[in-house]
């Protein structure tokens, strides 16, 4: 007999289960070696990036320091020397000398004196390598001359004249301002040379009697700290650049200037504009957080142009006001040449090793796989009836223990064959049982999708009422319209018959006996109360049709704007029933919080089904928790329903509807919008309402129905819908 067996899944070659995990193994191993190697050199480069970075930062706070440090210092010594008397700023020729040789033992651009009458002095060196004396008067135009000078600083010719006017210049309005020393404000300006960018050092000067003469400056040329920052041995790979707290570009190790040209207009160049797109990113990311905002040492990684660049951002401030951001930025590619390399290398060698292993595997496997194969071949001569079957053993002890194994099984497999006849017999039983079982499992799965479509059919009896409301509409309108003319008419009736008693007080006998039978004077009196009665009544069967036919709105278009507050009242006058005064319990109190909103775009009946669901539930809680208290109780803390509603955001209509009756507990919050769960008694309730409630907020108008509740403490359900809803976006 030939006996079927299972096959699970593809199968492999034993020489290839032997050799490939072998394979594997070598591979994760030199792979793991590689990697751990490469993340170690990794954080190498990490490290020296910031060892560089911070003796960068380091040699550039210095040089900072030092190079601005002169210009304050030169005009503390020259403010001295004017308060003491010994240098004389009325004296032009002699301050002009003194200036001029400053100038020469000095780094500087420009040193001057602006007084408060308007004239003023100063040494210059406009083309980095002359210096000439400039002397101006109180009132242009042509007011200032710029004189040519000698080795020893006397004046020799007038090189040109132009306008000047000390009070319309920041280096002299904003120390004066202070009242202290200060750096003015950086300024470009464009030289017969070229065009430039400089800072001045400004402080105030006084006599002996303290009196304010006016203001001293000493200007700096910027273009030497880009000098400075190109000359450093980061700037061959990495970027070093100075900026503003506004983000404006004061100096960088590019070539890059920080101003710009447009229309012989010299303009400051910002960051985020600059041509290099190393300065471009960083800035951008330093702008997202706000150049303002970076107060200490900030270290980020940036990705600039597939490359990653190590970043180091620092504040640089003086005592006179500057207020300035260091940057540092290194590529990692400067460091990672080596570490690619012997990357490499570990590959080169994991290939090798995989190669003479794959050798040595597969040699090894023919030796083992040999006698394996005289153990498939005899178990195939087995599967296919012939059990008359021996292997021979081998070398290998553990094969030689698997062969006596086959023989043995060979032996027994008779026995077995006969024991699975007896097994298959019982398990035919078996599979019968459980046939049974199943058939009545689906059964009874039957009777249950018949109460659920048999309660779908119930929630169709809304439909069905709107019907019946609309067909009440029209009797109820003509009945109502007329009993007008009819309490009209029974007015004049009336007052004929008695204007009739009036002309003849004693009628004939038989209109007196008729008069009595029909009790005339009572009928005179309450046919009038009959009448507004009557109109009472059809009022209230008009305004329950209004009230069936806004909640159902089935005589209105699916989907279109409307008066959300409607259809809640709508629905609150069909459940009046519920909410009056009972004998065993007070009025259910509803208490109305509207706010100012405007049409809503929604499916207005579904919508209403909403209203309903939650305020059926709400009922039900508050009567739920009414059985548990007495009449008095009840009127001492009565029950009620909230309702409120508002606009959130300008976009959005918010509905709560809130009572303070028994509360949810939070094991069932979880699952109060799950089909069929309910925790009112059998036949009460479905378990469909909420679930159906929470598919027409979420799917149907793309809002949110959220429920918020503590056992004991009410519950309160919160609709979150768009004021305009787009069809197309929702299911």
């Amino acid at each position: 007999m030939k006996i079927p067996y299972p096959r699970k899944g593809k199968a492999f070659p034993l020489q290839i289960v032997l050799v490939v995990p072998f394979l594997i193994q070598i591979f994760a191993a030199v792979s793991l070696v590689g990697y751990l190697s490469f993340k170690n050199g990794q954080r190498a480069v990490n490290d020296l990036a910031e060892q560089l970075i911070d003796r960068t930062s380091e040699v550039v706070d210095e040089h900072l320091k030092s190079y601005l440090a002169i210009p304050q210092t030169l005009n503390q010594i020259n403010a001295d020397a004017i308060r003491r008397g010994i240098l004389d700023v009325r004296d032009r020729q002699t301050v002009g000398k003194y200036f001029w040789d400053q100038m020469h033992a000095s780094d500087l651009t420009y040193i001057g004196i602006g007084l408060t009458t308007g004239e003023g002095l100063g040494a210059a060196r406009y083309d980095g390598k002359t210096i000439t004396i400039d002397d101006w008067t109180a009132k242009p135009p042509n007011n200032t001359s710029t004189y040519a000078t000698d080795n020893q600083g006397n004046r020799t010719q007038i090189n040109a004249r132009w306008d000047w006017n000390n009070f319309k210049e920041s280096w002299y309005t904003q120390p004066i301002a202070a009242g202290k020393p200060i750096w003015a404000k950086i300024v470009t300006g464009n030289y017969p040379t070229g065009p430039y960018i400089a800072a001045s050092a400004s402080r105030p000067i006084y006599d002996s009697q303290n009196r304010l003469l006016g203001m001293i400056a000493c200007d700096i040329h910027l273009s030497k700290l880009s000098d400075f920052l190109r000359s450093l041995d980061i700037s061959k790979s990495g970027q070093v650049f100075l900026l503003e707290r506004d983000g404006t570009l004061i100096a960088s190790s590019g070539t890059e200037k920080p101003f710009v040209l447009v229309n012989q207009d010299i303009r400051r160049l910002r960051a985020i504009d600059s041509s290099d797109p190393v300065i471009q990113n960083i800035a951008k990311r330093l702008q997202t957080s706000g150049f303002e905002s970076i107060t200490q040492d900030t270290d980020f990684q940036l990705e600039v142009q597939g490359k990653r660049h190590f970043v180091d951002v620092a504040p640089w401030r003086d005592k006179y006001g500057l207020d300035w951001l260091m940057v540092v930025s290194v590529p990692e590619n400067a460091f990672m040449a080596q570490i690619n390399a012997n990357t490499g290398i570990t590959i080169a060698l994991c290939f090798g090793a995989l190669v003479v292993a794959s050798v040595m595997g597969v040699f090894t496997s023919h030796w083992i796989v040999r006698p394996i194969l005289r153990l498939n071949w005899a178990s195939k001569a087995m599967a296919s009836g012939n059990l008359a079957q021996t292997v021979e053993t081998g070398v290998i002890q553990e094969l030689n223990t698997l062969s006596n194994s086959f023989n043995y099984m060979a032996e027994q497999l008779h026995e077995s064959f006969t024991a699975l006849e007896k097994s298959k017999e019982k398990l035919e039983d078996r599979v019968e049982e459980r046939t049974t079982e199943l058939k009545n499992t689906l059964e009874e799965l039957q009777r249950t999708q018949s109460q659920v479509i048999q309660s779908e059919k119930m929630s169709s009896l809304g439909q069905l009422v709107a019907g019946v409301a609309h067909e009440i509409n029209n009797p109820v309108n003509f009945i109502h319209g007329n009993l007008v003319y009819v309490q009209e008419y029974t007015q004049d009736l009336l007052a004929f018959v008695q204007l009739y008693q009036q002309h003849d007080p004693n009628p004939a006998a038989e209109i007196q006996t008729v008069a009595e039978d029909i009790e005339l004077e009572f009928l005179q009196e309450d046919l009038p109360k009959m009448l507004s009665s009557m109109k009472v009544g059809t009022d209230r069967i008009r305004q329950i049709v209004l009230s069936l036919r806004n909640f159902s709105r089935i005589d209105e278009a699916e989907f279109k704007s409307v008066d959300i507050h409607e259809g809640i009242d709508s629905t609150l006058m069909i459940l009046q029933h519920r909410l009056k005064a009972k004998p065993e319990q007070p009025e259910i109190e509803v208490i109305k919080d509207y706010g100012t909103i405007p049409l809503v775009e929604c499916y207005a009946g579904q919508l209403n089904q909403v209203f309903m669901n939650i305020l059926v539930n709400a009922v039900d809680a508050l009567e739920e928790n009414n059985i548990k208290r007495t009449y008095q109780e009840i009127e001492e803390n009565p029950s009620r329903i909230k309702i409120r509603t508002s606009v959130i955001n300008s976009t959005w209509l918010e509905i709560a509807i809130a009572d303070n009756g028994i509360g949810i507990s939070k094991e069932f919050q979880q699952r109060i919008f799950d089909p069929f769960f309910t925790t009112k008694p059998i036949g009460k309730g479905t378990g469909m309402g909420m679930s159906i409630s929470y598919q027409i907020i979420t799917e149907k108008h793309g809002g949110k129905l959220e429920c918020f509740s503590n056992s004991g403490e009410g519950t309160e359900f919160i609709i979150q819908i768009p004021l305009q809803l787009n069809v197309n976006e929702v299911v």
